[in-house]
């Protein structure tokens, strides 16, 4: 796992991002199975450093920086902790491919864009530190209602320290077990908004060029994970008709905290620029992410993609409306079990409305979903 900062020139204005950079680790730890993702995991590790940006804005804001040398505050430890490739931890590897297993998927197995949406959706209900509201947009739709009912309940979020005292070695997910928890209410959960889509059949549609890039340049984005066939990537933004990505596909030693419970976070950073690609080569098969940290950010991202959609020459790459069309399935059954989604099938097979319904949602999958150029 590593952390990388830079300024991205887009569009001709200077833009600071900054996210965490997750690598192939060569040594797992804390049980037994796969020592290493290599070969299998890039995708996994690309779903880990778009969620490490969301939870860095969540907790750290914008416009933290890391400064080599300079002390941090304390989340941003908790933030590192959350990803450690230990079981235990939120969003570690090992949690990754475990929930996939209900996803379908084996460990060890390639996942897709839209399978690494679902999971850490899955995964985020746990984190009662970050208390995200995570949305997947399908069928290429956006419906603001759904979103505004996801976000607007009250909840309960809990603060915590980073490193625990030190005679205390012991870390929990994100954060130490005996750290201080302030409960409080608030009218609006931290949106993560992940979007598949599936912008060509075997390579992108130029007509959706504009309006990708267009996605990086607003203040919400997460960046979009995806790649090249057979080859998963971070896309943080663009110079002229090339994309910026990180690139998870270098092998290294895990990290493991010190004796006081912290992470030794020299590893975590390196100073080489990030890789470039033509936007050209994208493979079609993507997942576009957004972050709302309160409602005002999201009714402004949506006036901006209402706004994108009157650019010239860009193709809109989803719909955004206010309520949920008749013809939608229902969401809800993104979180059946296969045994649930063969009583539900067989059931609506006795409705050929239903069962056409059905037949379309489940097509969205990954194995139909995401077809690899060849």
């Amino acid at each position: 796992m590593q952390a990388y900062s830079t300024f991205l020139f887009i569009s001709h204005l200077a833009v600071s991002f900054h996210s965490l950079h997750i690598c192939f680790l060569s040594l797992f730890t804390g049980g037994t199975g796969p020592t290493s993702d290599t070969g299998w995991g890039c995708m996994l590790r690309c779903g880990q450093m778009i969620f490490a940006q969301a939870l860095v804005c969540r907790h750290l804001g914008r416009d933290w920086r890391w400064i080599k040398g300079k002390r941090q505050m304390d989340n941003y430890f908790n933030v590192l902790n959350a990803f450690i490739d230990k079981k235990d931890s939120y969003y570690s590897i090992h949690q990754i491919a475990q929930m996939g297993v209900g996803e379908g998927k084996s460990i060890g197995q390639w996942y897709g864009p839209n399978t690494v949406a679902q999971v850490l959706k899955k995964l985020a209900t746990f984190d009662t530190w970050s208390s995200l509201a995570v949305h997947i947009a399908m069928d290429n739709t956006v419906v603001m209602e759904e979103i505004r009912r996801l976000c607007q309940s009250n909840f309960t979020c809990a603060g915590a320290a980073a490193c625990p005292a030190v005679e205390s070695d012991v870390l929990y997910n994100g954060y130490p077990e005996e750290a201080g928890v302030r409960d409080r209410l608030s009218l609006w959960k931290p949106l993560v908004l992940l979007i598949p889509l599936r912008l060509g059949l075997t390579e992108i549609n130029e007509a959706y060029i504009e309006t990708l890039k267009h996605c990086f340049m607003m203040p919400q984005s997460l960046g979009v994970i995806g790649g090249k066939p057979n080859s998963a990537h971070y896309f943080i933004g663009y110079v002229g008709e090339e994309l910026i990505y990180l690139d998870p596909h270098t092998t290294q030693p895990a990290v493991e905290p010190n004796d006081s419970g912290c992470l030794p976070d020299e590893s975590f950073h390196c100073q080489h620029p990030p890789c470039r690609m033509s936007i050209a080569e994208l493979d079609p098969s993507i997942a576009v992410g957004f972050f709302c940290n309160t409602e005002e950010d999201f009714n402004d991202w949506c006036q901006q993609i209402k706004k994108l959609s009157l650019v010239r020459g860009a193709l809109p790459m989803f719909e955004l409306v206010e309520r949920q069309p008749s013809h939608f399935s229902n969401p809800d059954v993104l979180n059946l079990t296969p045994g649930d989604k063969e009583l539900l099938a067989a059931s609506a097979r006795r409705n050929s409305s239903d069962a056409d319904r059905l037949e379309r949602f489940f097509d969205s999958e990954d194995e139909d979903f995401e077809i690899l150029s060849l």
